[in-house]
């Protein structure tokens, strides 16, 4: 494919575009111009649910579209709505739980609750990942089901995130989706939700293909995203499932690595 005929940049946030400090760099921002200069588009596409992800579309001057909670959200920047969300049932996430709990011992939940004011609920001994992005603790468990959810958020004790999401997939089934998408992040999302179904429907609403997309991760999560795009990048120091169905490898986030492609590919 000739590398200008890339219509839709598709970039993962955590990792990928963004830096360490949860700040994307100048160069970034310069060749997100140069893609907007060429007639494509760029669309974020990110676990974080669309509260979190606001105040960083209007830093970057985003009005548009953006696919939000690991693809349960289709958000509207610029009206500040959902146009398409889907809910994980809150019965079926703490069957899951269950399970969960049972195969690995006690584990520490958080959710993201549904709609664009939607709050992250952290139960006791729960740590946030990211800890510039705000929560709500609660008092115990039964207080994060009180409204609908679109995900939940689990870590453990002691097991790493791959042990946990392997062994946490072994016991769901159809409850829920697991998929792990970055440092002290395994989450249940809608089952069949996935980075790439949330793609689609973004990318069906702008009038746009697979063939036509290029995508940026660096998680286990961005794999769906990577089979749908036509062209998968991912960023040095990936997760290896990632790696092994990228087209190709970058530098790293903190080394603009979305940059360098964008760059060589709209110049």
């Amino acid at each position: 494919m000739d590398p200008t005929a890339y219509a839709l940049v598709a970039t993962d946030l955590d990792g990928t575009l963004l830096r360490g400090d949860d700040t994307v760099s100048e160069r970034s921002r310069a060749a997100l111009a140069r893609v907007a200069g060429a007639g494509a588009h760029h669309l974020v596409v990110t676990g974080r649910p669309a509260p979190r992800v606001r105040p960083l579309l209007g830093d970057l001057g985003c009005g548009g579209l953006a696919v939000c909670g690991q693809g349960a959200q289709v958000y509207d920047a610029g009206a500040d709505r959902l146009l398409w969300s889907v809910t994980l049932d809150r019965e079926l996430a703490e069957t899951a739980l269950g399970k969960i709990e049972a195969e690995v011992g006690e584990v520490y939940a958080a959710v993201d609750q549904d709609g664009v004011d939607g709050l992250t609920l952290i139960e006791p001994g729960y740590l946030m990942p990211h800890p510039t992005l705000p929560a709500e603790r609660v008092d115990r468990r039964d207080d994060l089901w009180t409204a609908p959810i679109s995900k939940v958020l689990l870590r453990h004790p002691w097991l790493g995130d791959d042990e946990l999401a392997d062994a946490a997939r072994a016991v769901v089934g159809s409850l829920a989706t697991v998929t792990m998408s970055g440092p002290g992040t395994v989450e249940l999302q809608p089952c069949g939700v996935t980075k790439a179904t949330g793609l689609a429907l973004a990318a069906e609403h702008l009038g746009l293909s697979p063939r036509r997309t290029i995508a940026f991760g660096d998680m286990p999560n961005d794999v769906p995203m990577f089979l749908w795009a036509a062209h998968g990048v991912a960023m040095a120091g990936a997760h290896p499932e990632l790696r092994a169905v990228a087209d190709e490898v970058t530098t790293s986030n903190e080394d603009d690595g979305v940059a360098v492609v964008l760059e060589r590919l709209f110049n």
